[in-house]
């Protein structure tokens, strides 16, 4: 069980462990006093990355020890997802490209169509039913990577293996298991360089960039980010080309918007809106949910980000059309919880951000459920919570979480 105290509980707790005064760490993190205060008593959320670098870096701590590891609850939605991890972590950590840890496998057909399968899966945040079956695949997709019956079936097995970790990347990254995010973001950047495809190189190193460290700074992640972008441009082809490279140009665009480099972060959403033109404004099909309408919603992620609130992130919110992502809820649950955490930084649109992040738990329970982003907003809003009409609601969704209520 991990610790269930409040981000702003332990940031004073390790403050005061290093000797600082309130006045102190703020000159060293590049925050007000005022600003820092109301994170430690609960009153604002400490829910921007550059916020949580700076501070980790200033208290002289890992960014882990300061905003906590996996939170676990007596919820079975909430928790069911981390009884899956353990077998997750034996098929990364024992298999490899040369030595499989299974003798046998179905064919090779047989997995690449249940890898696609679990796309829905991994798209509606199944956690348990994800976890449940992409172990085994993953150990089966090895053994035929390492031993193909023939050319054709070892890059079917390596370019199925490359999408199975991705999902076992992103999943294991949002229940907060970085360790093992950054195995299976490795272990899709070795087969994909077996492979030798461009685009192939490009989603594994997608998954590599988001996994990277915390403490690596995102100016690293940036310069990452553009330099597979920059490598992948010139072998585009198709719309999933189209697609990975446009995702990797989001994702240069936040690591930007955290970074302070908001020029960049803008440019980088302008350009990644133009290529999206190129293609159907279709997230449901598109890879990684790339279109238009996907990258509005990123586009409210990096005003989040940047330090938006309030109004100003609800105006980029309407231009978003929810209907296009009904088919994925991941992306979808994710934006409702973008635009409820900008809401909730202010006391006069915090009403109706609970609203925002009941609809994201409805579309994804256990994605949100297990947000530490979400969760930090929650605390803050049951901290700051006046309102008799929302409470009942809002202990509801804090129990569900967790959170002292």
């Amino acid at each position: 069980m991990h610790d269930a105290t409040v981000i702003g509980n332990r940031l004073r707790t390790l403050r005061k462990w290093r000797g600082l005064t309130l006045v102190e760490l703020a000159g060293m993190a590049g925050m007000s006093k005022t600003h820092l205060s109301d994170i430690e008593r609960g009153l604002k959320a400490l829910d921007r990355r550059s916020y949580v670098a700076s501070l980790s870096t200033a208290l002289r701590v890992s960014e882990a020890d300061l905003v906590g590891g996996p939170h676990l609850t007596q919820d079975p939605v909430q928790a069911g997802p981390h009884s899956t991890v353990p077998q997750m972590r034996i098929a990364l950590q024992t298999n490899t490209l040369t030595e499989p840890a299974t003798d046998r496998a179905r064919e090779v057909g047989i997995l690449t169509a249940e890898v696609k399968q679990l796309e829905d899966v991994f798209a509606r945040c199944d956690y348990v039913t994800l976890g449940s079956r992409l172990p085994g695949i993953i150990d089966e997709l090895h053994f035929h990577a390492a031993r193909p019956q023939n050319e054709a079936a070892q890059r079917d097995s390596l370019t199925a293996l490359v999408e199975a970790c991705m999902y076992a990347t992103f999943r294991m990254k949002d229940l907060g298991y970085g360790d093992l995010a950054h195995q299976a973001a490795t272990r899709a950047e070795e087969a994909a360089r077996l492979l030798g495809d461009p685009v192939a190189l490009g989603k594994a190193a997608y998954c590599r960039i988001q996994t990277m460290p915390r403490e690596a700074g995102w100016d690293r992640k940036l310069t990452a980010a553009r330099r597979a972008a920059d490598t992948l441009q010139p072998h585009v082809r198709s719309a999933e080309g189209t697609a990975v490279l446009g995702m990797l140009i989001l994702t240069s665009a936040l690591a930007a918007a955290v970074a302070y480099r908001l020029d960049d972060a803008r440019d980088g959403l302008a350009e990644a809106r133009d290529l999206a033109n190129y293609i159907d404004d279709d997230p449901c099909r598109n890879w990684s949910a790339f279109s238009i309408t996907n990258v509005g919603a990123w586009g409210v992620a990096l005003a989040v980000e940047s330090g938006e609130s309030g109004g100003a992130v609800l105006e980029k919110a309407r231009i978003v059309d929810e209907s296009l992502l009904l088919g994925r809820p991941s992306r979808r649950a994710t934006f409702l919880a973008d635009v409820g955490r900008g809401l909730a930084r202010e006391q006069k649109t915090a009403k109706g951000a609970l609203g925002w992040m009941l609809r994201a738990e409805g579309v994804a329970p256990q994605r949100i459920r297990n947000s530490p982003q979400v969760r930090e907003a929650v605390a803050v809003m049951i901290q700051r919570s006046k309102v008799a009409a929302s409470g009942r609601e809002l202990r509801g969704l804090a129990a569900r979480m967790g959170i002292p209520h």
